[in-house]
């Protein structure tokens, strides 16, 4: 599945990238909380919009979706 969000700044890219890297919600809840406040709050929000990326791209496949999100948040 490819996900795709427009417009990032390069830190927000940069953040995406750790947190696809690393394998568990487990991992990235950890490299988060190393972040400043504001930091932590962009990396939640980058979340939420890869979320609804892949909501997007995947209409008619919900159990592709549910596999995502359970990747990314505890469900």
């Amino acid at each position: 599945m490819l996900i795709e969000l427009h417009g990032l700044t390069e830190k927000q890219v940069a953040f995406c990238d750790i947190m696809w890297a690393i394998e568990t919600m487990e991992g990235v809840d950890s490299f988060i909380s190393t972040l400043p406040q504001d930091d932590q709050r962009t990396c939640r929000n980058l979340i939420e919009l890869m979320r609804l990326s892949a909501i997007d791209n995947c209409e008619d496949d919900f159990d592709q979706v549910t596999a995502i999100l359970k990747s990314v948040k505890r469900i």
